[in-house]
């Protein structure tokens, strides 16, 4: 009976965050209603004549700017268009996504993410699809799309339950999504926007900031979590799941295994992303490369680490145009030409979502609002003794928290950067820091997210094994994933805190 109920309030949770979610704004929305509240915010503030002293120029008072004075309003109409293509994430997360797009629609990720799970021993089976679906973040659509339901095609293989298979494959897909060996086009999404936060309160520590920020860490995560999500799914959720019976329709799906032209191709698009770090690495190792920047730190303060987005491009736009040459889903420049175009159509709702965030993020740190409110709420979290690591774990919470009703990762760091990166500045933590336990809350609460954009899709696998298979048994599933993760790397990112290691290249803990 008092099981009953505990499941009946988790339901009436759920439904909660659905229906209320579901009543939020579309964030294109949103970012346009936040921009007016903002307008109408500087105007009360200001005749508040509320006023801070720049943490950048001791001495010098920052008071917060009227938009809707005359000023302010030839502020808005002539730099509407400005604030759009200015965007701080705008032009690298479409150049990214270009090459990114082209290994995806060649078939190249595709084909490494199968040949990785198919290739391994049995009992690794399970550490390979959590390391895969980490791995798979550099292009998502891909991994939510072929490694859920490849991973219950090999556990029925292995007479386990196809429903553990999925959920090991949906938790590294998703609840691991800021880890990675690679940088990818949310390193620069996210990145651009932290250095736009920070610039309001600290422009010159702004322009040291690089998007590989947070690499050291999310590297090192890749086997923290797959580590942790083998455990989960072996030692917590197939034995709750139970024995599963093969049915006919089981026995008549096959596994897709890599053809021999599907793996030679894979071999030499392989050796051809060696060959372009390898170019890459001659332009920035020797003291005569152009990439190379001077002094003591020549590497990390370099030309090199301000242009990371198109060398992204370039690391997985020529090994897609390799697949697709060999296996023929690339025949001639047209279709290079088309499968980029068909990119940057999918991108469609991310470009309109700019033109209202940038009018948004523009007019925030126009009024100076961002820089008032950090050293408010910085003044005020350290008259209550609230700082160091629980202030850490209490945004963590606070993200996650807000991640069950917004999905889109870089619409709430467009929201939540302008605010709490200049406050935790402020407080001694780096805007890297921050960035980083952001990363951590918004990825482990996907899983149990019914507004995240592929829970329908996975549900939807899981009804092949289960018709009874709805959101509520679903996130039961993935909970404990969600509540591990969370443990593990809240801890991972304390520990690295107090040994004060760098979260990235020149990527310090502790902002100076």
């Amino acid at each position: 009976m008092e099981k009953g109920k505990k499941q009946g309030a988790f339901n009436k949770f759920l439904t909660f965050i659905e229906v209320t979610g579901n009543k939020l704004p579309h964030p294109i929305t949103l970012f346009a209603i936040l921009a007016v509240l903002v307008v109408f915010a500087s105007a009360i503030l200001s005749s508040m004549n509320i006023s801070v002293e720049s943490p950048a120029e001791p001495g010098v008072e920052v008071t917060v700017t009227n938009l809707l004075s005359s000023e302010g309003i030839h502020y808005i109409v002539t730099n509407m268009v400005s604030n759009f293509i200015n965007f701080a994430p705008l032009g690298v997360v479409l150049a990214t996504m270009i090459g990114i797009g082209v290994a995806e629609r060649s078939g190249l990720i595709s084909a490494a993410l199968r040949g990785l799970v198919t290739s391994v021993p049995k009992r690794l089976i399970t550490a390979a699809l959590v390391f895969a679906g980490i791995m798979s973040s550099v292009a998502s659509d891909a991994g939510y799309v072929v490694l859920p339901p490849l991973g219950a095609l090999l556990f029925i293989a292995l007479g386990r339950h196809p429903l553990a298979g999925l959920a090991a494959a949906f938790a590294g897909v998703s609840a691991g999504f800021s880890a990675n060996l690679f940088l990818s086009a949310t390193d620069p999404m996210l990145g651009e926007l932290t250095r736009q936060a920070a610039a309001t309160f600290d422009p010159a520590y702004a322009e040291t900031i690089n998007i590989a920020m947070n690499y050291y860490f999310i590297a090192a995560s890749v086997f923290v979590l797959t580590i942790a999500g083998t455990f989960v799914t072996e030692k917590l959720v197939e034995p709750r799941l139970g024995s599963y019976k093969k049915t006919e329709t089981d026995d008549a799906e096959k596994i897709d295994y890599l053809n021999s032209n599907e793996k030679k191709a894979l071999l030499w698009s392989g050796i051809s992303m060696v060959a372009v770090i390898a170019v890459m690495a001659l332009l920035i190792v020797p003291e005569w490369g152009p990439l190379r920047g001077d002094g003591p730190n020549a590497i990390v303060n370099s030309p090199f680490m301000r242009s990371l987005g198109p060398i992204i491009l370039f690391v997985f736009l020529i090994p897609g145009i390799v697949y697709g040459i060999m296996t023929k889903t690339i025949k001639n420049d047209k279709d290079v030409a088309n499968q980029m175009s068909d990119t940057m159509a999918s991108m469609g709702m991310f470009i309109v979502l700019a033109f209202t965030a940038g009018q948004f993020v523009a007019f925030f740190n126009e009024t100076n609002m961002g820089l008032v409110l950090g050293v408010y709420g910085a003044e005020f979290l350290q008259s209550v003794s609230f700082t160091g690591i629980p202030l850490v774990l209490a945004f963590m919470v606070v993200a996650g928290f807000i991640n069950l009703f917004i999905g889109s990762a870089s619409a709430k760091w467009a929201i939540m950067a302008p605010v709490f990166i200049p406050i935790m500045m402020q407080l001694g933590y780096s805007p890297e820091l921050t960035q980083m336990a952001y990363r951590i809350a918004d990825s482990t609460t996907n899983i149990i997210s019914p507004l995240m954009t592929y829970f329908a899709i996975i549900i939807a696998f899981a009804q092949k094994y289960d018709k009874k298979m709805g959101i509520g048994t679903l996130i039961s599933v993935m909970l404990p994933y969600t509540i591990v993760f969370s443990i593990v790397w809240a801890a991972m990112l304390i520990i690295w805190m107090l040994f004060g290691i760098d979260l990235g290249p020149a990527s310090p803990i502790h902002y100076p």
